[in-house]
């Protein structure tokens, strides 16, 4: 996928679509429902196979004209993983329709991932997970792969996130580490947080949830203060994603770490 509407990125990766977390806020799950469609049928093309803990997930050898053959079923494509291998370097978000890191994840689809970015080491890579012990257990077994150029992302929307995070955010040694606060649900902002942003992480992007579901979540625009404060003081940059414009009430903050400026990569 050359474009996104992901503002922070340049660009989307989906070797891996599908997701078994069950989020009431995901716009990825809803563009699944309503573009994909089912075509699994095991042969040599597609066939199901065996999560990480005995999940229904697939592999599709080919290229569908649908870009979610099995909707929110996790899906790997093989036939997506070399499409940036020969394109200029960029910022490619990994994975934008689905958790990479998920607990169903076979470690064979996260390998593979993983040694397309080794062949194209022009891009800077971003990815984002909802279950940050994943990462813990990659790096233990030696899997997880370290660089200037991967940058590992954990989402916080709630309190309880924040404190998940808390534990997996000294893990990226030689690579990039950035939070996502998106969707921001409530005052995120506790202790183990503030030592996340102090200590771990080079970036903080925060976004407010998108979408009409019932019981959608309009943060307070001070919640976003004090994260933005304290990212001043301890010289972090912010990104505010277009979802906050409202809220925030005036010119969105748009910075990047150094080494993800857009341009930076070319």
């Amino acid at each position: 996928m050359e474009k996104t509407r992901i503002e922070w990125a340049e660009s989307t990766w989906n070797p891996v679509t599908g997701c078994y977390h069950e989020c009431k806020y995901c716009y990825a799950r809803r563009m699944a429902a309503r573009f994909g469609d089912f075509l699994r049928i095991d042969g040599s093309d597609i066939k199901t196979v065996k999560g990480r803990n005995g999940e229904l997930c697939v592999e599709v050898a080919y290229k569908t004209a649908n870009p979610y053959p099995e909707k929110f079923t996790p899906t790997l494509h093989k036939q997506r993983l070399r499409d940036y291998e020969k394109k200029r370097g960029r910022n490619i978000f990994v994975c934008s329709m689905a958790d990479l890191f998920g607990d169903w994840v076979p470690d064979a689809w996260i390998d593979a991932v993983f040694e397309e970015c080794e062949r194209a080491p022009q891009h800077n890579y971003l990815f984002l997970t909802k279950n940050p012990d994943r990462y813990i257990s990659l790096d233990m077994n030696g899997r997880l792969l370290h660089g200037g150029n991967m940058w590992y992302g954990l989402t916080v929307s709630d309190k309880k996130q924040a404190e998940a995070a808390m534990i997996t955010a000294d893990m990226t040694e030689e690579a990039g580490a950035f939070l996502s606060i998106e969707p921001i649900l409530e005052d995120v902002l506790t202790d183990d947080l503030k030592t996340i942003i102090a200590n771990f992480v080079d970036w903080v992007i925060i976004g407010a949830e998108t979408g009409n579901r019932k019981g959608k979540v309009i943060p307070e625009r001070k919640w976003i203060e004090n994260i933005v404060e304290l990212c001043r003081e301890w010289e972090k940059p912010v990104f505010m994603k277009d979802s906050l414009s409202e809220v925030w009430g005036e010119q969105l903050i748009r910075e990047w770490p150094e080494e993800l400026r857009p341009g930076s990569r070319r």
